[in-house]
């Protein structure tokens, strides 16, 4: 692999560059996680929305914290000179590009993560230890993803943890209550769709992570085995989530939340083609919307039904 191009000039930022290694248009999905959390709870507890507001706040922070560090790694290892990027994959091309510096870019990470850090020591007043077990194991998610989860086959794991089950459940026992009955499966759900979204994300970067030394789950597995196993993982927590509605778990109202899945269609069209297909920009944008839809319709069910 051609080595890296020389870090943009010494001290140069722009709040574009920024921007663009917090990769903002993707930090949404860490709020709309508290925000379907604090729901849950607030069906059979009285909640605090302004500690479910810092919350968020803490879980957008660490998410950017994530964002930045996976920015400069791909820089160093000369990913980022090689991806083919999508507006939803391949990073934000910003330290190639100058737009930031690489202290910058450490700066952006460090502020984040303090932020995080500090927001999770004013909230453990009200989780207690089962709060602390989950914002360790989220500190170590966010550490350790890059160097050791994205080289070792379980990248698209620790982010279905990371960034879906525990801010479910992280949200829900920062009210300091305990869990209602929907949690648990929301969580799974919150999981099994993240998981997807970073899975889908990983094709059209196949050839860098590959010459980057990454190990992602669509090289451990194959293209084909990994488009059946994300087919797989759609179908899963759609049912996880038709299963709590029907059990009681959720509201029947929630079923709004099972609409979004319609945005898959264009993933599994892809999915039935030659594996060696690109995946489309459609079905890239569905997933998000997949994502994204999901949590603020469930959220809203949860909170009118």
């Amino acid at each position: 692999m051609t080595a890296p191009l020389p870090p943009a000039p010494r001290g140069a930022w722009s709040w574009t560059g920024i921007a663009d290694v917090i990769r903002l248009p993707f930090l949404p999905l860490a709020a709309l996680l508290v925000l379907t959390g604090t729901a849950l709870q607030s069906r059979v507890h009285a909640v605090s929305w302004g500690t479910a507001a810092l919350a968020a706040a803490g879980l957008v922070a660490m998410h950017a914290a994530v964002n930045a560090l996976n920015e400069l790694s791909d820089y160093r290892t000369g990913i980022d000179l090689h991806t083919e990027r999508t507006p939803f994959s391949g990073g934000s091309g910003a330290l190639p590009a100058g737009r930031l510096s690489l202290r910058a870019t450490w700066v952006v990470a460090a502020v984040s993560l303090t932020t995080a850090a500090l927001v999770a020591l004013v909230l453990l007043s009200r989780g207690g230890y089962p709060l602390l077990a989950v914002l360790v194991a989220g500190l170590a998610l966010t550490l350790g993803y890059t160097p050791w989860g994205t080289r070792s086959g379980v990248g698209e794991v620790a982010a279905g943890l990371g960034l879906g089950t525990l801010p479910i459940i992280g949200s829900a026992l920062v009210q300091g209550v305990p869990l209602a009955p929907g949690v648990w499966p929301v969580a799974a759900v919150a999981c099994l769709m993240t998981f997807n979204l970073l899975l889908l994300n990983t094709f059209p970067d196949e050839a860098a992570d590959r010459a980057g030394g990454r190990r992602t789950l669509l090289l451990l597995l194959g293209r084909a085995r990994a488009r059946r196993c994300y087919l797989a993982a759609v179908a899963l927590a759609v049912g996880v989530l038709a299963g709590a509605i029907v059990a009681g778990r959720l509201p029947r109202g929630a079923v709004l939340a099972l609409i979004p899945a319609a945005a898959t269609l264009p993933a599994w069209r892809w999915a039935a083609d030659d594996a060696a297909q690109p995946v489309p920009i459609s079905a890239l944008a569905g997933n998000v919307v997949w994502n994204l839809g999901t949590h603020l319709l469930l959220a809203l069910a949860l909170l009118l039904f």
